[in-house]
């Protein structure tokens, strides 16, 4: 199976110009055979129900999160179940923030001869590689490899090497961004006495929210993200993704699955769909927390979400037809595997949403046009705004936080931006690799989108 994604990966990769020249071509002609005005109005429908069916979902996962609001401070049942475990940490230019990351690593409160740390420095040209050699040094279960530049796969080629020196039944890997709480190896291992889960996501949170007003953001997305949008996928559909970091994973199923796909710059989505069409399951604690750092610049934001958008898109093209007929998941499961694939793809169509709306206000649109538009951009906002405020509320955030919802607007519209744009140079054959978000204590962090 990891054969055939990989291959998948690679055909993606080479872009498919037929697919927006296939889409205009559809429109031309609906619109020589239906005429203007009507296209314009069926095609209007088309996106406003699918506008309508995220908005029911963002709110079924925000209401599923506040009746569930307790469960965060939930104190861990403690069976005395003790599997071994490997921590595993890539790493490419990370001096800025590896000495933290190693003082959190051996801080981590599990028997220190059921846990192992395998870190990589993944051709790094700073200190990294002295950082790590020098943990190496000081504590006999730190493994510190070594791969040379230009080694390919980034973080799932790193993350590769990594498990084949793991010798834990159960694997958990973190950012070297992110500081784990002492207790979050605990809370995520315990999930896999139950043989069904394959693997485990925990719950992180920005540590430098009042960096910069992008960061703010961030934090804000953050608590969405993790207090909402992934309890709400467990809650309702049991299908939590894994999310690539503060999260555990079977060794077993791993390596049976072929390890993290080196042909995507997403392995966590990925992995995600790979393990529940394989039947197994992911499952979400909420409890299991540690932070990470939140970009600090406009660019910085740009050149990590469009990974994300990159990513996503190619896993819908990838899985979207195993989903769909996949003998293991209900129907239920399948448009809910469905919508979250389709995630990135989102604010692409509300792009051409907005250029239906200009065909409107041109005077192509339905009777009553000025209602249509206010149940249009209602449907398109309401719904994320939801989850936003319902993360806000859960996570207990500072009021000063709140303000960065202003930014909410602006942000979503260059999110429309970065999915087209990463839509568009998939499209017409541009390449992409793997590209490590740089840290705020990096050289130059504060130089803007160049930096």
């Amino acid at each position: 199976m990891a054969g055939g994604v990989a291959g998948a990966g690679r055909a993606a990769g080479r872009g498919a110009l037929w697919v927006p020249l296939g889409g205009l071509g559809a429109v031309l002609v609906a619109v020589g055979i239906l005429g203007v005005r009507t296209s314009v109005v069926a095609l209007g429908l088309v996106v406003a129900a699918l506008f309508c069916a995220f908005f029911v979902r963002h709110l079924g996962f925000a209401t599923s999160a506040l009746c569930g609001s307790d469960d965060a401070d939930l104190p861990i049942v403690d069976t005395g179940y003790r599997p071994s475990v490997s921590v595993l940490v890539a790493c490419r230019n990370e001096e800025s923030v590896a000495e933290r990351l190693i003082e959190g690593l051996v801080g981590l409160d599990y028997p220190p001869d059921r846990l192992e740390w395998v870190v990589v420095d993944d051709g790094s040209t700073d200190r990294t590689a002295a950082i790590l050699d020098g943990a190496a040094r000081s504590h006999p279960r730190f493994t510190a490899l070594h791969r040379p530049p230009g080694a390919g796969g980034g973080k799932s080629g790193a993350l590769n090497a990594a498990l084949a020196a793991a010798g834990g039944e159960i694997v958990v890997v973190f950012d070297a961004d992110h500081r784990p709480r002492p207790d979050v190896v605990l809370r995520l291992v315990r999930h896999f006495e139950d043989d069904q889960v394959a693997a485990v996501q925990g719950r992180c949170l920005v540590a430098n929210g009042e960096d910069s007003p992008i960061t703010a953001m961030v934090a804000v997305d953050y608590l969405a993200g993790y207090y909402v949008n992934e309890y709400g996928r467990q809650a309702m559909y049991r299908l939590p993704a894994y999310g690539g970091a503060n999260c555990a994973v079977r060794a077993s199923t791993l390596r049976a699955l072929g390890g993290w796909n080196p042909e995507t710059v997403t392995e966590d989505t990925d992995l995600t769909l790979r393990m529940i069409l394989s039947g197994l399951r992911v499952r979400y604690d909420v409890t299991a927390v540690d932070e990470e750092e939140g970009v600090v610049t406009f660019g910085r934001y740009w050149r990590q979400r469009e990974r994300w958008a990159r990513g996503h898109q190619q896993a819908w093209r990838d899985y979207r037809g195993a989903v769909w007929s996949s003998d293991r998941l209900t129907f239920a499961e399948k448009v809910e595997s469905e919508m979250f694939l389709f995630a990135f793809h989102l604010p692409v169509l509300s792009l051409f949403g907005m250029g239906l709306l200009v065909a409107w206000f041109a005077g192509y649109g339905p009777p009553g046009s000025p209602l249509a538009l206010d149940i249009y951009s209602t449907l398109l906002f309401l719904g994320p705004l939801v989850e936003l405020g319902a993360g806000l509320l859960l996570g207990r955030a500072d009021r000063r936080l709140a303000w960065a919802m202003v930014w909410f607007l602006p942000m979503f519209l260059v999110s429309m931006a970065i999915c087209a744009w990463a839509w568009l140079t998939w499209a017409f054959g541009g390449s992409y690799t793997w590209v490590k978000t740089k840290r705020s204590g990096d050289a130059a962090a504060w130089r803007g989108a160049a930096s």
